[in-house]
């Protein structure tokens, strides 16, 4: 899990950023972000609905899975920086490691928030 000074706390700030932040969009999720100079460290959200899939069990394991692969990406993430990540496809539930990480890179450097 992600530590709790990466997280968001009340509605307020996703509100915020669902109505200003930029969207990125794949084939299974899609990427918000925006900067945010009052914060010193990026903050994240992993939202799944239960129109994708109805078991809390089933949601909260791809949130795991994203927030895991989010977590190892931390330190190439631009400090300031609100980034929400909605999943749209329970295909994600049972895709590889590995090619689930490749859809978040590639969603996280097409935003442009990945430092090389």
């Amino acid at each position: 899990m992600i530590a709790q000074k990466y997280r968001f706390h009340g509605y307020g700030s996703l509100r915020y950023l669902y109505k200003n932040g930029d969207t990125i969009r794949t084939r299974m999720l899609t990427l918000r972000s925006i900067q945010n100079a009052r914060r010193q460290q990026p903050r994240i959200t992993v939202i799944v609905a239960k129109k994708v899939l109805k078991k809390a069990v089933k949601r909260n394991r791809i949130r795991r899975r994203l927030y895991e692969l989010l977590r190892e990406l931390l330190p190439q993430l631009p400090p300031q920086t609100d980034i929400a990540v909605t999943v749209f496809s329970p295909e994600l539930l049972v895709l590889p490691h590995q090619e689930l990480k490749e859809q978040l890179v590639q969603a996280l450097e097409r935003a442009e928030l990945l430092k090389k």
